[in-house]
């Protein structure tokens, strides 16, 4: 994520993530909602703390239900950002049906108390795993699930540093923003975690390593041979926000290096896994294993706060340590939504589903690229795709300012996502949605691309 940064076309500051600083929001605003959305946003401005790429909002929502979002005056957007929790959809009957009951019974585990949902539910998840990864830690959410998995390496390996990546985001807690690489969330924070050494990532498109995976292998060994307090390595299998898929090469590279010096692998998978990639969780693409792998957002169903860190049996060895002990750690609620995200994954069949809608969009969208010399790059993996704009494609420079009108127009047609980098255009829909559905984003993207006149 870059800096906070004044934007060398339109003189507007602008941020990472849907930008939310310059005058296009304010138009958005005045001509696109109505007068009773106006006064609810007016509302939201007065009461809730401003802060980077939450405010203001682009628009109230009263109804949230399979693939779309409906807004209080009956707009609906298909949803294509979901903050990642919507795998199996908006307001899943299901899951909805399976919590209202679970309402009627036990609502909350007490401290020194087990339940048999927590309980059935940490034995699913560990099903789902490998084999070697059997032991679970449960809390409220990813950023939580994150400060559990450094605290268990610092003890498992009796060292205190950690290599991450620059740009990666692992949460937006204090810990989690100093062990990751966005530099927007260090913003005026001050004194940060120490301990952390931050080594550039492997980039297809962009980045010191651009179609050098070898050399970011290089680096990551260079560093581990020179330091042997590196305790964990962090970092996304993928990353999410601009969606950079690292090779099979890297990845099997990476986990020779940290098993050759005693340094754990901490995979994030917290907006990834689930079926997101077309697997349970995207490290099986690449025929490794991690040694901690924390899981959040989908795992709660879009419905209820869940996170967790799935490890190995041999780290349980540290009865003696409170390396989570999170007020809601084995919630009934958060449990039986875990549990039926999982079954609901395997009972429709989801991730054979991904797999062909994955084949759809990266035609769809290989022939948007060749049709439109606005777009630099296509990249993804199941239904997590990422479309880099660019005003040139031989120098790459960012098309911010498009990427914005692309992003309003979108919303005008009913089509919602995320912009990341100020110029990457992140899809990912629901695992849920039909191929109608997938259609119909394809269409209001294409008809974004072409006010733009963007074409080749």
């Amino acid at each position: 994520m870059d800096h906070t940064k004044q934007d060398k076309h339109s003189g507007e500051y602008v941020v990472e993530g849907d930008i939310n600083l310059t005058s296009a929001r304010g138009k958005w605003v005045e001509g696109d909602v109505n007068e009773q959305t106006k006064e609810l946003l007016e509302k939201d401005a007065k009461f809730f703390l401003h802060q980077s790429m939450s405010t203001p909002c682009l628009d109230v929502l009263k109804n949230c239900e399979g693939s779309f979002i409906e807004s209080v005056s009956g707009k609906k957007y298909l949803d294509f950002h979901g903050n990642n929790v919507h795998q199996i959809g908006f307001s899943n009957p299901k899951l909805v049906g399976r919590l209202t009951e679970q309402l009627q019974g036990l609502t909350f585990s007490t401290r020194r108390y087990t339940n048999e949902v927590a309980i059935k539910f940490a034995e699913k998840l560990t099903s789902v795993c490998p084999k070697g990864l059997n032991r679970v830690l449960l809390t409220p959410n990813g950023s939580s699930a994150i400060g559990i998995a450094l605290k268990l390496a610092r003890a498992v390996t009796g060292k205190h540093k950690v290599v991450s990546f620059w740009d990666s985001f692992h949460g937006a807690s204090l810990d989690a923003i100093s062990v990751g690489g966005e530099s927007v969330f260090r913003e005026h924070m001050g004194p940060l975690m120490p301990g952390v050494e931050r080594i550039p990532p492997p980039i297809t498109y962009r980045g010191i390593f651009e179609g050098n995976e070898d050399k970011a292998l290089e680096y990551l060994e260079y560093v581990l041979s020179k330091d042997n307090q590196i305790g964990a390595l962090l970092a996304e299998t993928i990353r999410n926000t601009d969606v950079q898929i690292p090779s099979e090469k890297f990845w099997k590279g990476a986990r020779e290096l940290c098993t050759k010096h005693g340094v754990l692998l901490i995979l994030d998978e917290i907006p990834i896994a689930l079926g997101r990639t077309g697997k349970m969780f995207a490290f099986e693409h690449y025929g490794i294993e991690p040694d901690i792998l924390c899981l959040g957002k989908g795992l709660g169903g879009g419905v209820i706060p869940q996170a967790a860190i799935v490890t190995r049996d041999e780290y349980n060895t540290f009865g003696h340590i409170s390396l989570g002990h999170y007020t809601h750690e084995k919630s009934p609620l958060g449990a039986m939504a875990g549990l039926t995200v999982l079954d609901i994954i395997e009972e429709e069949n989801l991730l054979d589903k991904v797999k062909t809608h994955e084949a759809f969009l990266k035609n769809a969208l290989y022939k948007l690229h060749r049709k439109y010399s606005l777009i630099g790059d296509v990249r993804g993996m199941g239904l997590l795709w990422g479309i880099e704009l660019v005003t040139n494609r031989t120098t790459k420079e960012k098309a911010v300012v498009e990427a914005e009108e692309i992003m309003y127009e979108c919303l005008k047609l009913g089509l919602s996502f995320k912009v990341s980098k100020g110029n990457v255009l992140q899809l990912s829909p629901p695992l849920t949605i039909s191929q109608e559905e997938l259609e119909k984003a394809l269409e209001i993207l294409n008809e974004a691309f072409l006010k733009t006149n963007a074409i080749v």
